[in-house]
């Protein structure tokens, strides 16, 4: 299946797993969620140039969504 991109924006607390093995959280502010289309973790990328990026589980995706912490644009 073809990848899916949204535009989003952090409002509150998502966290994810940091390559050092320590959980961290997005900052607050716009992102894109990149969906794989078959159910996999969702990339999500921010920064100014999208120099940051981490992968988010379908649940805790649908949680932050759910929860008002994730907001899709598109």
């Amino acid at each position: 299946m073809a990848r899916i991109t949204h535009s989003a924006r952090i409002t509150g607390p998502v966290a994810y797993m940091s390559a050092s093995g320590l959980p961290s959280h997005i900052p607050l502010g716009p992102c894109l969620v990149d969906l794989d289309g078959v159910g996999g973790d969702a990339d999500i990328v921010w920064g100014d140039s999208g120099q940051n990026h981490a992968a988010v589980p379908p649940a805790d995706l649908e949680s932050a969504a759910i929860g008002g912490r994730l907001m899709l644009r598109d």
